[in-house]
């Protein structure tokens, strides 16, 4: 579960994103516009992610504060699942990132997997819409709703590129070491279960 400090901050941001928007005042605008400078402050200080980032992420919205879509694909081969290394940190997640605002889900999903693993995929179903806030321990500073989408394999083959340096397949009983802010044991264990089940019901929060 999220600690409460990283709420509070994001329910800051949103407050001052809406007053940002609809106040016409200058003087509120000025006071909502702190608001949300603090807020990206307070995230920053307490999460691994720079002020910067931060900023460019979750700082320049209108209206509304909506979250971020993180799309990932399973894919599993004779009970073995696809996993990707990440160049950010050494450790593995499954293919997958940002979903772009001008692709549906499998238009997103299936571009990740080429650009990732190198291989070309159909999407088959919708396995999960989770919450990064309550499934990943890695706290980060914006709402992140996490597709996970089980795919084939068409062709392809894998190539290291400024994402991700190796690829491989693993069985439930042995995966490495996962990046914890994009893959956790709970969602790959979600996808063997789906793998397993021609009537799995997805799963979401």
């Amino acid at each position: 579960m999220q600690e409460k400090w990283l709420d509070w901050a994001m329910r800051m941001q949103a407050i001052a994103q809406s007053g940002l928007f609809y106040s016409k005042d200058k003087y509120d605008l000025d006071r909502f516009q702190q608001i949300r400078d603090l807020s990206a402050e307070i995230m920053s200080e307490h999460t691994e992610v720079r002020l910067e980032k931060i900023k460019d992420l979750f700082c320049c919205g209108d209206g509304y504060q909506t979250p971020k879509i993180d799309v990932r694909a399973s894919i599993i081969v004779d009970n073995q699942i696809l996993l990707v290394r990440e160049q950010i940190d050494g450790k593995w997640s499954l293919p997958g990132g940002w979903a772009e605002v001008n692709l549906s889900l499998s238009e997103n999903v299936i571009k990740e997997v080429k650009e990732e693993a190198g291989l070309c995929v159909k999407t088959q179903r919708l396995l999960a819409v989770l919450d990064a806030r309550k499934r990943n321990p890695v706290p980060a500073p914006y709402g992140i709703y996490k597709m996970i989408v089980e795919c084939s394999i068409i062709s392809g083959i894998f190539i290291p590129n400024i994402e991700t340096s190796g690829c491989g397949f693993f069985a439930p009983d042995s995966l490495p070491e996962l990046s914890p802010g994009r893959t956790t044991a709970d969602q790959i264990d979600i996808c063997f279960r789906a793998a397993a089940d021609a009537a799995f019901v997805p799963v979401f929060d």
